[in-house]
């Protein structure tokens, strides 16, 4: 029996769950920087559940009024009938206006309200927010660097994932509330003019009445709750870089002083939330007097007319009753407005990160890149961060095919720069960067990344499995092809003994956030792993090496020399004796090139990279000497 309820109840529940895809492709992904285009923008994607819930809304707050119209009406049945013939007797004299009562009762309260929570419950609340999340993330992950690195990670992850659930929610209060408070009231005003219009003129002075609150009161709450949340999701970015930097932060002792900045933090969130909870304060006394007044009116009012014989006593309780009701709704409004304009003012905040245009797009016309060759070349490169002047200024490098290059200089001499404008990172200011002739801000992003492999000095892993951070190089590798590519790495033996918290071992075991449950020679011989699975015909080894000791450098080199044959290499390192070897090296200075050669022909030559040579303590570029120099 009980299945048989159930199956369909299920099917029911999938026509409604089904309706909106979530992940459906969508051309457009950048939404306006309006708060009403970016409504719209989502909402549009969903035009069909939202008009239904508006019907549906509506067309319950008109049965809602109509319920206490036949209940006023039920009364003067009554009064009017025998009692003494019973149900047999008021069914004979008004059997019609009883089955349009019942209607209006089973619709009005039954059959609306529960298509009403199937399309808000299981179509909005769980495909809905979903598309809004999920396209949300992938506009914003296509950012560039410069927009992550500008912002707190956390609250670039409270903006997204609270966009999508405050965007529902406003909307929702707007029809639950407010357009079912206007089709009540429209529908009070219209059963009130049919009774007396001098009740009907009485509605109107309420709502006149609210109107002026309302235009008064709801612009200052939409400003002060967009200033609260953007306060709410400052606080939460400087909670998550706390959380994310507590290795730091135990290190240096310094517990008291970060206290205080996130202490500042909710201090300006208290500040904004008691500016918008006075303002909501004054909202709900200024409506609680209005219906106080209001409903001591009706009440005078309905016993003046009943007293001149004008209206009936079923007209008194149902007037009562419906002005009660309009009361409670109000309230009802009133009470969840503060809740409507957080939402609203999440949205607003939200939007203004959300709607930012990319810095870095495809051009329109944009191919894939191809690589047969892998000549890199660098025309007369101008970069400064945005900045007037500084980094890079006008700087040519060609590296032929299969060449090997080593980068040297000092900390900001532009290195890393040159490696992030290769990989398109950011665009450059003005020259060329071609790969076999290719200009790569004319080729996509993302074939222009798959054919470059790169290890960093600063390796940060995804908190998955050691499977899945190897296979991003490769997706599609066979098992075996990862395995050997981790075996190449030095990394099998130490993979094959790992066990995370839940007991997962091997490959499937997870090594946190950014790879913490890892030492950093292990998060870079799996990084390593990862870019000889890749095998891309251009190589970038920015301090490849640096995280492991000597005894693991040495196994791995060998690997890495093999994995650099054939390819086009640019290596960044300071510790010089591991780039000796390449083909060429070229030593940048305050984004300039000012030597370039073999290791040799630089040290006969005894100029710049001799003296950085000499100056190197234990194999590594000494800086402080250096820079102490050039001063």
């Amino acid at each position: 029996m009980s299945k048989i309820f159930v199956n369909p109840v299920r099917r029911v529940s999938r026509i409604f769950e089904t309706w909106v895809d979530p992940f459906r492709p969508q051309d457009d992904m950048q939404p306006p920087d309006t708060v009403r285009g970016f409504l719209w923008h989502y909402l549009r994607q969903a035009k069909g559940p939202y008009v239904l819930v508006i019907a549906l809304a509506g067309l319950t707050s008109l049965f809602e009024a109509l319920f206490f119209f036949y209940m006023g009406r039920l009364i003067d049945l009554l009064e009017t009938s025998n009692a003494a013939a019973g149900w047999t007797g008021l069914v004979t004299d008004h059997g019609t206006e009883l089955l349009v009562m019942l209607v209006v009762v089973v619709v009005g309260r039954f059959l609306a309200p529960t298509i009403q929570a199937l399309v808000e419950e299981q179509t909005i609340g769980r495909g809905f927010t979903t598309l809004v999340r999920w396209q949300a993330y992938v506009y914003v992950s296509r950012q560039s660097m410069r927009f992550f690195n500008d912002d707190f990670a956390g609250r670039l992850v409270t903006k997204v994932t609270q966009a999508s659930q405050s965007l529902n929610d406003f909307i929702a209060s707007v029809v639950q509330v407010a357009w079912a408070l206007t089709i009540f009231a429209g529908t009070t005003l219209f059963l009130f003019a049919q009774l007396d219009l001098r009740m009907a003129g009485l509605i109107v002075v309420w709502i006149a009445i609210f109107s002026v609150l309302a235009r008064y009161f709801v612009p200052r709450m939409r400003a002060r709750a967009t200033e609260n949340a953007e306060n709410a999701s400052m606080l939460n970015g400087r909670v998550t870089d706390s959380f994310a930097n507590i290795q730091t932060l135990r290190l240096f002792g310094n517990d008291e002083d970060n206290d205080q900045y996130v202490r500042n933090g909710f201090k300006r969130f208290l500040d904004s939330a008691t500016r918008l909870g006075r303002l909501v304060t004054g909202v709900r006394t200024a409506m609680g007097l209005l219906s106080t007044v209001m409903i001591i009116a009706f009440g005078v009012l309905s016993i003046q007319l009943w007293a001149a014989d004008s209206i009936t006593i079923g007209a008194v309780a149902f007037a009562l009753a419906l002005v009660l009701r309009l009361n409670m709704m109000q309230g009802r409004m009133m009470g969840q407005l503060n809740g409507m304009m957080r939402h609203f003012g999440i949205v607003q905040n939200a939007m203004e990160t959300i709607a930012r245009p990319l810095e870095l797009v495809d051009a329109r016309d944009a191919k894939p890149l191809e690589v047969e060759n892998a000549a890199v070349d660098f025309e007369n490169v101008r970069f400064h961060y945005g900045r007037d002047k500084g980094v890079i200024e006008g700087l040519n490098i060609s590296i032929a095919p299969g060449e090997k290059i080593g980068l040297v200089g000092q900390s900001g001499a532009g290195k890393s720069t040159l490696v992030n404008l290769l990989l398109r990172f950011y665009d450059l200011e003005s020259g060329r960067i071609l790969i076999d002739g290719q200009d790569i801000s004319e080729v996509t992003q993302e074939s222009l990344r798959a054919n470059i492999g790169v290890v960093s000095q600063d390796t940060a892993l995804l908190h998955r499995s050691v499977r899945a951070n190897i296979m991003f190089g490769k997706t599609g590798a066979s098992e075996a092809e990862m395995i050997a590519a981790a075996k190449r790495a030095e990394a099998h033996d130490f993979i094959m003994e790992l066990e995370d918290h839940r007991g997962r071992t091997g490959y499937d075991a997870h090594v946190g956030e950014r790879g913490v449950k890892l030492s950093g020679g292990q998060r870079q011989r799996i990084a390593i792993a990862r870019v000889l699975l890749k095998n891309a015909p251009i190589l970038v080894l920015d301090e490849a090496t640096s995280a492991l000791d000597s005894e693991v450098e040495a196994a791995i080199q060998s690997q890495l020399e093999g994995l650099m044959e054939g390819k086009t290499v640019i290596a960044i390192a300071h510790r010089l004796s591991t780039i000796a070897a390449m083909d060429r090296l070229v030593i940048l200075e305050r984004g300039h090139i000012v030597e370039q050669g073999t290791h040799a022909e630089l040290l006969d030559r005894g100029g710049h990279y001799a003296r950085l040579w000499s100056r190197q303590s234990g194999g590594f570029l000494d800086l402080d000497e250096e820079e102490a120099a050039a001063e």
